[in-house]
């Protein structure tokens, strides 16, 4: 029993020396992260504030995990034990410090959302920050990823030689993958590229495939665009480098608006356009930088005016040439119905009889 007992008693004492470690390393966690979240209350909103927030629980994890690995080689265990622990202490180790920095770039990019807001008028900067952190903050946690998963490869015994395997047959594997990745590769380098170039970038408005939407989301390999009707148009990164596409807000996001008007030649211009003036003057989604009326064009029956006006972004302008369109219409009906487009005849009876009857007789002669 004695002998035992001295067999087990190294096995407790270093069982013990663990979960007092693990606690320690709980209770330094709770006092750094109360001090902490107390100094960043005072700073609402700050880089501190959301530093804590986002590396609360794996430092919960890390801490603990630190105080064990750096006790692990003077604790009393079996001959092969501290061998298997120290593989199993780093292969933690590198998921929780993995999982660490992956928190600290996702506070970084919530800051930078934050600081630079798109739900303002000149949003421009904001959208071009946004849109850079967003797409770098995705490429370096794939990268994260793929370091700290091989890391924790490299911590199992076995394989080291599937590794010096594969890389004598690379250049085999690395032409067979490219090639059957090359549209996911592709898209990646697209978002590297788009990131530093910034074709398009959150909340601008584009017209992609025949559709008018806003950029919702830039992920890994596509992009969301936001379609007017609430639908969403899945986008391959690659398409916005490859191919041609509109972007409503690529400098500014003002915009001029056209309305089109069909009426007919006895319309009175300067008084339309003296009633556009009024109708954009009494209008909020007019930004009272430019304004136009002109004749663009005449056919046979009509004259077609159009009418310019300018927005603070694509919704206004669009909002604000419905309005104008029908507020023309109404115009036209209520003190120039005559201008409206219309069919002109010439009728016989209302013709000189001696004409009409000459005219007739022509018509049944060529019968």
């Amino acid at each position: 029993m004695d002998q035992l007992f001295d067999v087990i008693k190294p096995w407790l004492v270093s069982m013990g020396l663990l979960a007092a470690l693990i606690a320690a390393g709980l209770v330094l966690h709770a006092i750094l992260y109360a001090v902490a979240r107390r100094v960043a209350t005072h700073i609402r909103g700050s880089f501190d504030e959301l530093l804590i927030s986002h590396t609360r629980r794996p430092a919960r994890v890390l801490l603990p995990l630190m105080l064990v690995t750096f006790t692990w080689p003077s604790l009393q265990l079996a001959t092969d034990t501290p061998a298997i622990g120290h593989r199993v202490l780093s292969i933690a180790f590198i998921a929780v410090g993995a999982w660490f920095i992956v928190a600290v770039l996702a506070a970084m990019v919530d800051w930078v959302t934050q600081r630079y807001r798109v739900d303002v008028d000149d949003n421009l900067r904001a959208r071009e920050i946004q849109t850079k952190a967003l797409v770098l903050k995705r490429i370096a946690t794939l990268v994260i990823i793929v370091v700290g998963s091989a890391l924790v490869l490299l911590q199992i015994p076995g394989i080291e030689n599937v590794g010096a395997s594969l890389l004598a047959s690379a250049g085999l594997a690395g032409i067979v993958v490219g090639i059957a990745a090359r549209p996911t590769v592709a898209n990646l380098l697209a978002g590297i590229q788009l990131a530093l170039t910034q074709p398009i970038r959150i909340d601008d408005v584009v017209i992609v495939e025949g559709e008018w939407g806003r950029i919702e989301e830039i992920r890994n390999t596509f992009v969301v665009v936001r379609i007017w009707d609430l639908r969403r148009l899945m986008v391959p990164l690659s398409h916005f480098i490859e191919k041609p596409f509109e972007n409503w807000t690529r400098v500014t996001a003002d915009l001029l608006g056209t309305v089109f008007v069909y009426v007919d030649y006895t319309t009175p211009i300067e008084d339309v356009r003296r009633e556009l003036k009024t109708i954009l003057e009494s209008s909020e989604l007019w930004d009272g930088k430019v304004w136009n009326l002109q004749v663009t064009d005449t056919t046979e029956r009509t004259v077609k005016l159009r009418a310019l006006m300018s927005a603070s972004d694509a919704s206004t302008a669009w909002d604000l040439r419905c309005y104008v369109r029908e507020r023309l219409i109404e115009y036209l009906q209520r003190q120039h119905p005559e201008a409206l487009p219309r069919a002109r005849a010439d009728v016989l009876a209302k013709m000189n009889p001696d004409a009409a009857q000459k005219l007739g007789g022509q018509a049944l002669a060529a019968e």
